[in-house]
């Protein structure tokens, strides 16, 4: 850090009133990000977040999951039809 040269206790005063509200911020973001992490931890929004996941997986590769789906089940129906 550099030294700064100051010219009156004004600036000096000024400056101090900066650093302690930056300070203060940056206080107030570390809580609020323990605050976000202790509520995302919560079993309820891992659930939630999980789910949520899922379906965006799905809903991304449902085409795949259609065209390997159908053939099977038609598969599977007509061996039923015949008794096997």
């Amino acid at each position: 850090m550099e030294n700064k040269k100051y010219s009156s206790y004004a600036q000096i005063e000024l400056e101090l009133k900066i650093l302690k509200i930056e300070r203060e911020l940056n206080l107030k973001r570390v809580v609020l990000n323990v605050e976000k992490t202790k509520e995302s931890l919560l079993p309820k929004n891992i659930v939630k977040s999980f789910l949520g996941d899922y379906k965006s997986i799905v809903s991304n590769n449902i085409g795949t999951i259609i065209n390997i789906a159908i053939p099977i089940l038609i598969n599977w129906i007509t061996k039923r039809k015949r008794g096997h």
